[in-house]
């Protein structure tokens, strides 16, 4: 891509608004149709003479290798490549990979490679390979010298590639480096002046926001270029290269989530006022002050309602005295009550509500839910309360990667939202096929009418499977789903180890076991991205690893990454599904439906296979259809905000650098 291309790509990411009307059906046909190009075919083609070029190499020496390397990372940098010099690269590379990591690549690496190069999503299913096929774009990229970044989901995998691929990096001439939630300034511009920096999406944001509002304190709006982080403070140099490793999470799930930079603002009143609600909450009663509404997980006050608040803050000084500032305080404390709950949307740790990623199942100490839902939980849990922030600069993550020149991603679950990923993002999805074909068992889905019925079939299950030495991988949904497993696994005597938010210090271990002879692993979402579990030779003569759902998620995505732990690279492995009709999706998306199923079907018996699948996936079809409503939410208010500002003049960092910073993600 041409220096021309890559401006004018950053000028539609950053500047231009996604269109609307009319327009937006002409944008969304032109997306189909270039979705639709014969793209796969293209890159096969290019990786099977790469392919071709390898035998040749692998006699070689060392300084020849390196030599060559040396001569095309000229031609790269000075954008004079052809398609031949990248085949040949990418042959020199793999063969590298050999050398140093003793890997072989085969063609579907290659071809994954290739498309990240050319700024494409990629799908390959889990266990394909992925990191060590952004290692390929990787090294072409950073031979540019502008910088490239390897997105990943967490810290531990941000260090564990950049370490071990690090050799295989200077081999190439390029420079490796990793950013962690511990590091200093000095230590942050260190690492992003490296050609490869592996970080975390929320990491490399919140790094780009402290660089503007530095950069507005001093009073300079001219940008990175040319200006170093011993001149400015900041750490950033301009955005070049993005490679987002499970871009479906990054990009989709988590474009709803604003990060946030953000001040203490210490106020007594406001933070006693939070204790206040609580207490008054208790004193309102289900159904003739208030109603549940499920589905936004919100309060409506309805009936006698505000006559109620009018007389529960009779006499209370201060917010109280406002009718209106009442009911929202009380019915916040009420959204807390009914729809954060302990083990399941938060943990307790150290005196402190830490966030649980319901996508992930990992602990978010640096998030807070917005509108005082957070200090609602808080002073229901009788921890100190975080007083009130204000905000200093913020950005949605869905923003902040549209703002890449280049952008590429890779997932094994991204065909659900291809169609999204190119009205947001503005490129197509190629889907890279398996290495060797999956014989993974799918043994269908049962959905019974409550949970203590379902609960009885997965005990039953995990036993049936557990006589025959097979290893199993039961997923959960949250904490306390884990813990309650957990206990009733211990009362029938069945050895297990728990994966889960609680946990998680034993991640590297309890998964190096998951594999092994007759292993039951309990696990949340942690376990279903990221997560390589390595069967032993028994086990593969016994029939590989059995994963049981407990329950289904709102994306379907999830649970194709929960059911990917099993049949990796030609292994032999199952998948089965128990849900509920009692579960939170069924409750939340289809609850007339649901509460009439439960009254017609009073059986200990699963709903037919179809119809409980039919069920499902109109469940989850309606729970995805509301978060794409969400995430156009905030693409529309992303452009406002643009528009907005830009009219104005004004940045869209806000307020004064002033003392210390903090920086959270703010749940909508």
């Amino acid at each position: 891509m041409s220096s021309g291309q890559r401006r004018k790509r950053a000028a539609e990411f950053s500047a231009e608004p996604l269109p609307t009307g009319l327009d937006a059906l002409w944008y969304a046909a032109a997306c189909k149709l270039r979705e639709l190009r014969p793209r796969r075919n293209y890159y096969l083609r290019l990786a099977e003479q790469a392919l071709c070029l390898l035998p040749a190499l692998r006699d070689i020496s060392e300084a020849a290798l390196r030599d060559e390397l040396v001569s095309l990372a000229v031609r790269f940098r000075r954008n004079r490549q052809s398609t031949a010099d990248r085949v040949r690269a990418t042959a020199l590379i793999g063969e590298v990979v050999r050398r140093k990591i003793g890997l072989t690549l085969y063609l579907e690496q290659f071809a994954g490679g290739l498309a990240l190069a050319d700024g494409l999503f990629i799908e390959m299913a889990t266990g394909e390979g992925k990191s060590i096929t952004a290692v390929l774009p990787a090294v072409l990229e950073g031979w540019r010298g502008r910088g490239v970044h390897v997105v990943t989901v967490n810290d531990y995998l941000a260090r564990r590639d950049a370490a071990q691929f690090a050799e295989l990096y200077n081999f190439c001439g390029i420079s490796v480096a990793y950013i962690h939630a511990e590091m200093d300034a000095v230590a942050r511009a260190q690492a992003y002046a490296a050609d490869v920096t592996y970080c975390t999406n929320k990491e490399v944001c919140a790094d780009l926001l402290r660089d503007r509002l530095i950069a507005r304190a001093a009073g300079n709006r001219r940008g990175h270029a040319g200006l170093g982080p011993a001149a400015t403070g900041r750490v950033q140099r301009e955005l070049h290269f993005a490679i987002v490793d499970e871009a479906d999470s990054i990009l989709i799930d988590e474009a709803v989530t604003p990060l946030i930079i953000s001040t203490d603002q210490p106020n007594s009143e406001q933070l006693e006022a939070y204790h206040m609600a609580n207490r008054l909450a208790e004193r309102m009663r289900l159904g003739v002050h208030y109603q549940l509404v499920a589905a936004d997980k919100t309060v409506e006050i309805t009936g006698s309602g505000p006559n109620r608040i009018d007389e529960l803050r009779h006499d209370l000084p201060g917010v109280w005295r406002s009718h209106r500032r009442s009911a929202e305080l009380i019915g916040r404390a009420l959204e807390a009550k009914h729809f954060y709950l302990p083990d399941v949307q938060y943990v307790v740790r150290e005196g402190k509500v830490v966030i649980v990623d319901e996508f992930t199942g990992r602990l978010m100490p640096d998030r807070q839910w917005r509108d005082g839902l957070h200090q609602m939980v808080e002073a229901r849990e009788r921890v100190d309360v975080q007083g009130p922030r204000s905000t200093m600069a913020r950005i949605s993550f869905q923003q902040f990667f549209r703002g890449y020149p280049k952008l590429a991603g890779m997932s094994g679950t991204m065909a659900e939202v291809r169609s999204e990923l190119m009205r947001t993002y503005g490129l197509p999805l190629v889907r890279i096929g398996p290495h060797r074909p999956c014989i993974r068992r799918r043994e269908g889905t049962h959905l019974f009418a409550d949970s203590e019925s379902r609960t009885q079939a997965v005990l039953a299950e995990i036993q049936r499977v557990h006589a025959q030495g097979r290893p199993l991988l039961i997923g959960t949904r949250s904490v306390r789903a884990s813990g309650d497993l957990s206990r009733r696994l211990t009362a029938l005597g069945l050895g297990h180890v728990v994966l889960d938010a609680l946990h998680h210090e034993q991640e590297a271990h309890i998964v190096a076991q998951a594999g092994q002879t007759a292993v039951i692993t309990v696990a949340t979402n942690m376990a279903g991205r990221g997560t390589d579990i390595q069967l032993s030779d028994d086990v593969r003569r016994r029939g590989g690893l059995h994963v049981i759902a407990t329950e289904c998620h709102e994306a379907p995505r999830i649970d194709r990454q929960l059911a990917g732990r099993a049949g990796r690279q030609g292994d032999p492995g199952s998948s089965i599904i128990f849900a509920s009709l009692e579960d939170d999706l069924m409750r939340l998306r289809l609850a007339r439906l649901s509460s009439l199923l439960r009254v017609l079907w009073r059986r200990r018996q699963p709903l037919p296979n179809l119809a409980g699948r039919l069920i499902l996936r109109l469940a989850q079809f309606f729970a995805s259809h509301r978060a794409v409503r969400q995430r156009r939410g905030v693409t529309l208010a992303d452009q406002w905000l643009d528009e907005t500002l830009g009219f104005t003049g004004a940045e869209r960092t806000t307020g004064q650098m002033q003392g210390a910073v903090a920086v959270r993600g703010e749940k909508r």
